[in-house]
C-alpha cells in the first residue's frame, strides 16, 4: 500500500540540486491537509496527472482546496476530502549557479583562413540563475522530462555548444587568432544564447571561454608550419639537413649483415652530397676573378727582396743587382745567378 505524505520537504545540504522531484520515484500518495514546506533560496511547484496546478513562495503551506481549487474537482468530497490522490511537488532552487562547466564533448572541424581545415575542441564556464518559475518547470520538468540537475545542465551544455559552434564559423579567423579572441568569442555567444534561455524561464549571468585547443593532428600542422618560418632560407636548409645526415651514416655502427647495407646508404648520401658539394664548389669558383700569374722576379743579393727582372738595383736597399744575375747571351734577358736556362727563351746559360 503507498505511504500517504503528510509533510514534504526537501533540504540540498550541498546546494547545487537545480530542480528535485518528492518523491523522487514519482507520484505520491497526497490528500488534503498534507503540508509543504518551502525555503528561502526554493520555490516549489504543485504537479498532479502532470499539469502544474500551484507554485509555492518560501514558508509552510497546506494542501487544501482553498489554495489550490482545483483539487475540489479532483478528489470529490464525497468522503470530508481524506481520500489519498495521487501527486509530486517539484523544488526549485533560486540561487545564482556559478562555474557551471561547458565544452565540446568531440572535436568539431571548422575553415581555417591559414592552414585550411582543422578541427578543435573548446570548452569554458557559465553562470545561470532561474527567473521564471512557472515557464521553468513547465518548459523544462514538464515538456522534457527533466527531473534531475544532472540531466538539466546536459539540455544547458548542448545549447552552448551549438551557439559557439555558429559564433567560430562565422568568425572565419586562424585558429592561431583565436586566443587574443576569447572574450568577444564568450560574449557573441552569450548574447545568442539569450533568447534560448529567456525561453525556458532561465537568465544566463555569464560565459567565458577557457579554452580552444585543436587536437593531435592540427598541432603537428601548426608545429610544421611554425617550424618553415623559422627556418627561413630552405635551400640552405636542406643543405644542412644533407650534411648532418651524412655525418649521422658515417657514425653508425657496421653490424654483419647491416654493415654493408649501411655502407651502401652512406655511399649513396655521401656521392649525393659530393655531387652538391661540388656544385657549390664549382659555383663559388665561377663567382671569383681569376688570379693573374706572378710576374718574373728576382731576388737582391743583398738583402733579398723580390724585384722584377732586368733591375739594375734593388728597390728596397739600392744595391747594384747586375752582379747577382746572368744575361741571356741569346736574348739578353737578365735571369737570377746560379739559373742555367734562360727563363725567356730557354739558352743554356
Amino acid at each position: 500500500m503507498p505511504r500517504i505524505i503528510d509533510v514534504v520537504e526537501f533540504l540540498d545540504n550541498v546546494g547545487n540540486e537545480v530542480v528535485h522531484r518528492e518523491p523522487p520515484d514519482g507520484p505520491g500518495d497526497f490528500r488534503l491537509g498534507s503540508q509543504v514546506i518551502v525555503r528561502e533560496s526554493q520555490r516549489a511547484v504543485f504537479f498532479r496527472d502532470g499539469k502544474a496546478l500551484d507554485v509555492f513562495l518560501p514558508g509552510r503551506h497546506t494542501i487544501t482546496t482553498a489554495n489550490i481549487p482545483i483539487l475540489a474537482s479532483i478528489i470529490g468530497l464525497a468522503t470530508s476530502g481524506k481520500s489519498p490522490f495521487p501527486a509530486e511537488v517539484v523544488f526549485v532552487n533560486m540561487k545564482d549557479f556559478l562555474d557551471q562547466k561547458w565544452g565540446t564533448p568531440e572535436p568539431l572541424a571548422f575553415r581555417d583562413s591559414e592552414l585550411g581545415m582543422v578541427r578543435l575542441r573548446s570548452f569554458g564556464t557559465f553562470a545561470f540563475q532561474i527567473k521564471d518559475v512557472p515557464l521553468f518547470v513547465n518548459g523544462i520538468v514538464g515538456q522534457q522530462g527533466i527531473y534531475t540537475t544532472s540531466s538539466l545542465e546536459n539540455y544547458l551544455r548542448s545549447i552552448i555548444i551549438a551557439k559557439m559552434t555558429d559564433v567560430l564559423g562565422e568568425l572565419k579567423k586562424s585558429v592561431l587568432d583565436l586566443p587574443s579572441m576569447y572574450s568577444e568569442i564568450g560574449a557573441g555567444t552569450k548574447a545568442q544564447l539569450a533568447d534560448d534561455f529567456a525561453a525556458i524561464g532561465l537568465t544566463l549571468k555569464a560565459l567565458y571561454v577557457s579554452a580552444i585547443t585543436p587536437t593531435e593532428e592540427t598541432t603537428k600542422a601548426i608545429d610544421e608550419r611554425a617550424a618553415m618560418g623559422a627556418i627561413g632560407d630552405m635551400d640552405k636548409y636542406m643543405k644542412f639537413k644533407a650534411a648532418r645526415a651524412m655525418g649521422d651514416a658515417a657514425n653508425q655502427p657496421g653490424g654483419a649483415g647491416g654493415g654493408m647495407m649501411q655502407a651502401g646508404m652512406g655511399l649513396g648520401a655521401g656521392a649525393g652530397l659530393g655531387a652538391t658539394m661540388a656544385g657549390m664548389m664549382a659555383q663559388a669558383m665561377q663567382a671569383q676573378p681569376a688570379a693573374k700569374p706572378a710576374a718574373n722576379v728576382v731576388a737582391c743579393p743583398a738583402c733579398g727582396t723580390a724585384n722584377p727582372v732586368g733591375a739594375k738595383f734593388c728597390n728596397s736597399c739600392g744595391a747594384k743587382m747586375s752582379a747577382g744575375t746572368v744575361k741571356c747571351p741569346t736574348c739578353g734577358t737578365e735571369n737570377a745567378a746560379g739559373a742555367k736556362f734562360c727563363s725567356n727563351d730557354g739558352t743554356k746559360l
